[in-house]
């Protein structure tokens, strides 16, 4: 067997590693790697906003009898640049409107990059304090961005859905089960998480939202007088801090009056709108979020990283710990010592990789002013597209005005399936993706416009080909540039 010879402590020789390749070799395709995906990024408004493919076509192309062995790793990897990669949703495309975009920034790929290439571990704080060390900063730096007290606590997770049940079962260790409050605009992973931890139909109430699709205090207390009367256990209060539909923010501030009087959980889904609270205009709409007892937030979304991070933030210290603590006899001799985190602690997860990296490397390399001015141009472009629709008042109606990132509109005298139709014609095109929802049973069409790359052309553009019912074959070489 060949040998390779390397100095430690104690001169030693190892065996040559059997699933590695010679260090040239690994620095060309780590650098073809590099070049690939900087020649994506710079040239990705050109690319479909989605491209979907045929199960057969994609099986034919990159399906293979099991290798038993080595295959050509530049073939590989053009397979992957080329067909596997391509056909997906580009969710950091700047005409990529559909339910909410992934715009990722560089500096976040490159910590990924590096904490994937460092096989980085974040379970306990002997297997990997660098690691814990910087999800407790960037959880602090959090803290800090959306006002919650000193000694909140929080973990990293893998999106809105894991952080919200990691909420929920603090909420239920501390409070008990009991009913849960929601709206008909409520994320529907929320209640799928109710239900899969146990919750009855019959203790998950889900209110009828106002006329402005948030949360109705009205109802709200009426249901809980109801259920008091009733002898019922209540349990929490669930707002959302922008709706996917529309965008809209529950009256946070009302709502944490009545938990502080009722004795309840307040538990705020911020998983998109949430960053937008570091913004002057989003903190208008989102005053109060930093009252809740636990908050969900979407770094992935509005804090520009790759998929895949969620936040999950409590204002109680120690409930995390209590709720999820678990140290059996394999592993005592990696238990936290004072000052110090086991993460496997905080969540169910127990082997994770550390999500922070990105985060810390992004937040340091642009720093916040970047990110709130990001934020900030989302914001207006929702509100710019509102304007453009409402200066052809004979096509389009605006059914929810531009709120934190998302607008909602609506055909004229048109059948409410074309919304569907159109949407469906217009990502076929590739030039750019949008959604088709439905609010109280009214069906819309829907912009998300949180990429900063996204220019006010792409609006006008995007818009306008939905009024022409996507007719027109787009030309991906005339797409908009965005101005340096």
């Amino acid at each position: 067997m060949t040998r390779c010879k390397i100095k430690s402590h104690n001169e030693r020789y190892y065996p040559a590693d059997t699933l590695g390749l010679e260090a040239e070799e690994m620095r060309r395709l780590g650098h073809k790697v590099v070049d690939l995906v900087v020649d994506r990024l710079v040239h990705r408004h050109v690319e479909d906003a989605v491209l979907t493919g045929s199960s057969a076509d994609l099986m034919a192309a990159l399906g293979a009898p099991l290798p038993d062995g080595p295959m050509d790793p530049d073939e590989s990897l053009a397979l992957l640049a080329e067909v596997a990669l391509q056909h997906q949703q580009r969710g950091d495309h700047p005409r990529y409107f559909a339910r909410v975009p992934g715009p990722s920034s560089f500096a976040a790929i490159l910590g990924e990059w590096l904490g994937t290439g460092f096989n980085t571990i974040a379970a306990s704080w002997a297997g990997g304090s660098g690691p814990a060390t910087l999800e407790l900063i960037v959880i602090e730096w959090l803290r800090q961005l959306m006002g919650f007290p000193e000694g909140s606590e929080g973990i990293l997770v893998s999106g809105g859905s894991h952080a919200s049940l990691t909420a929920f079962s603090v909420a239920r260790s501390v409070c008990g089960k009991g009913v849960v409050y929601l709206t008909d605009q409520t994320h529907s992973s929320l209640v799928r998480n109710l239900k899969e931890m146990g919750w009855s139909e019959q203790h998950i109430r889900v209110l009828e939202s106002d006329e402005n699709y948030k949360m109705s205090m009205e109802r709200l207390t009426r249901a809980i007088g109801e259920d008091r009367a009733a002898g019922r256990r209540l349990s929490m209060v669930i707002g959302t801090a922008g709706t996917t539909n529309a965008g809209t923010v529950d009256p946070l501030h009302e709502i944490a009056d009545m938990c502080h009087r009722e004795d309840l959980w307040f538990h705020i889904d911020g998983a998109y709108g949430g960053p937008a609270a570091i913004t002057q205009k989003g903190r208008q709409y989102l005053s109060g979020i930093e009252r809740a007892d636990s908050l969900v937030l979407d770094p992935h979304k509005w804090l520009f990283q790759p998929y895949d991070v969620g936040c999950v933030l409590v204002r109680r210290p120690g409930a995390l710990e209590r709720c999820f603590n678990m140290n059996p006899e394999y592993l005592k001799d990696v238990e936290a010592g004072a000052g110090e985190v086991d993460f496997r602690n905080r969540s169910l997860e127990l082997t994770r990789r550390s999500r922070a990296v990105k985060l810390w490397m992004s937040l340091r390399t642009y720093g916040v002013g970047r990110f709130r001015a990001a934020i900030d141009h989302g914001i207006k472009l929702a509100e710019f597209a509102e304007t453009h629709l409402r200066s052809r008042p004979a096509t389009w109606e605006v059914v929810t005005p531009a709120q934190i990132g998302v607008v909602c509109f609506s055909l004229k005298n048109t059948n409410p399936r074309q919304h569907a139709a159109r949407a469906k014609a217009l990502s076929e095109t590739g030039y750019a993706c949008v959604s088709s929802t439905s609010l109280k049973g009214r069906s819309v069409l829907r912009l998300c416009t949180i990429n900063p790359l996204t220019t006010e052309d792409d609006i006008v553009g995007t818009i306008d080909r939905l009024e022409k019912a996507c007719t027109e074959k787009s030309s991906r070489a005339t797409a908009p540039r965005r101005s340096e």
